[in-house]
């Protein structure tokens, strides 16, 4: 399985930003943005991320490959973004960058605006969900997630916090389920049917991709989950198709041991491409095991709102 690495390789040699070669206003936004992403970074500490700290640092905060592996973008591609040179940046790849850093809305805002990202959109979990999804959502008493077509997590309640909360050996940035599992090192020895359900939820992402082809925010995830992991890269080849149906997942938590729990897809209403996904309990011992996991996130001290910790998988 692949890891979630981005590729480092040797940037020594790339000058800094080249003003000659940027013209007029856009040479003084890609200024302005080389610098504010340099400053940003240099205010996040690793262990605001979950990084351990390393060895001594010539510089404060994160380094660029750092920040780079956390985004899931290349560590070329990252620096010449820093540089201020011309290239085009994604809305998603943005996004992505602004949770590495643990930006602001403003701050947000600001990096799309310096970006000349169009149109400037505001997160997804803020819009377009219904509030009597988040409703029946944090009501149920089962560990549940609301996720979209393209797998993304929007939204989570307390049994899924208690369930996924120590899931993730490198901070949770994407958001995603795919990301979630498959570029998380541990995820074989903790999802024991892996090899399994993996392809089908891969089949699941194309089935969704249908209704989105040629759209940015798809084509760039799908991408960037291709050039990160192999794996994902020959399953995704294989154009296989799945619609929801009842799937056994079989975890190990470090607390309650061994989990069976069935996959329900709930439809919202009027929002296609929403789904509630509830893990329900396969026997009564995996019911009973999962009161021993009740209030976990809560007594391990987790708080929400540091970059990197306010996500957890969807699975």
């Amino acid at each position: 399985m692949s890891g979630a690495r981005a590729t480092i390789v040797d940037v020594s040699a790339l000058d800094d930003l080249d003003a000659s070669r940027v013209g007029g206003a856009g040479r003084a936004r890609r200024i302005e943005l080389a610098a504010f992403l340099r400053a940003r970074r240099a205010e996040v500490t690793p262990g605001d991320v979950g990084l351990p700290p390393g060895v001594r640092r010539r510089t404060p905060g994160l380094r660029r490959e750092e920040v780079a592996l956390l985004a899931g973008v290349g560590v070329t591609w990252y620096t010449w973004l820093e540089q201020g040179r011309p290239i085009n940046v994604s809305g998603q790849v943005l996004d992505a960058i602004s949770r590495a850093l643990g930006l602001a809305p403003a701050e947000r805002e600001h990096l799309y605006r310096l970006a000349e990202a169009t149109p400037l959109r505001t997160p997804e979990p803020a819009a377009g969900i219904p509030a009597t999804a988040r409703d029946v959502l944090h009501a149920l008493p089962l560990p549940a997630a609301l996720t979209n077509a393209r797998l993304d997590i929007l939204d989570h309640n307390a049994a899924h916090a208690d369930l996924f909360w120590d899931w993730h050996t490198m901070p949770c940035i994407h958001k995603n389920l795919l990301w979630c599992v498959i570029t998380e090192p541990t995820a074989r020895d903790r999802f024991l049917n892996y090899d399994t359900e993996i392809p089908f939820l891969v089949a699941r992402l194309r089935a969704g991709y249908g209704a989105h082809v040629g759209e940015l925010d798809w084509e760039e995830n799908i991408a960037r989950l291709q050039r990160l992991s192999p794996e994902f890269q020959r399953l995704w080849s294989r154009h296989e198709v799945a619609q929801p149906e009842r799937r056994v997942r079989v975890f190990r938590h470090p607390e309650a041991g061994e989990l069976r729990l069935v996959a329900i897809e709930l439809a919202v209403g009027g929002h296609p491409d929403l789904r509630i996904v509830v893990s329900s309990p396969d026997d009564e011992d995996t019911r009973q095991r999962l009161h021993l996991i009740e209030g976990a996130a809560r007594r391990a001290g987790f708080v929400t709102g540091r970059p990197g910790h306010e996500s957890f998988s969807a699975l």
